[in-house]
């Protein structure tokens, strides 16, 4: 009388757990590159939303002094904050952003200033950061070491 075979063997389920495991280890890595990506698009969104008013607060020769008064309620920022509006009194105002002391960046910035109509730009607005990753960091940011 044969026997027949009944569930899996122990080296089966060896192999099971081992490919899990080889799949896991390349899987959170990328995850959690995707999570810091996606922390600092959030950010540069928040400051390109800005621009636009930035943009018509030159114009007009406005002086804002804070998100508010460009149109941005402090509840719709997340994993930071705007923490500076200044020089709209100058050629060259700039809005800051600063990410929370959780999370990817704790106290990192990004600032998008707006660049002198001399100096050869045509008064366009450039992002920099201290964000000294450049996988997570967006083509159109430059990085700063300050």
């Amino acid at each position: 009388m044969e026997r027949q075979q009944r569930g899996f063997t122990l080296i089966e389920l060896m192999i099971v757990v081992a490919i899990i495991g080889i799949l896991a280890a390349i899987a959170i890595p990328q995850y959690q590159n995707y999570v810091a990506r996606s922390e600092v698009s959030s950010a540069l969104a928040t400051l390109k939303s800005l621009q636009t008013p930035a943009e018509l607060a030159v114009q007009e020769g406005d002086t804002p002094s804070a998100a508010s008064d460009l149109g941005l309620s402090d509840s719709a920022v997340q994993n930071g904050e705007i923490t500076s509006v200044t020089g709209f009194d100058t050629d060259t105002p700039s809005i800051v952003f600063t990410f929370d002391d959780e999370g990817n960046f704790q106290g990192s910035t990004i600032t998008l200033t707006r660049q002198s109509e001399d100096d050869g730009t045509g008064g366009g607005w450039r992002c920099t950061t201290n964000i000294d990753n450049e996988d997570v960091v967006p083509d159109s940011c430059d990085i700063t070491t300050s």
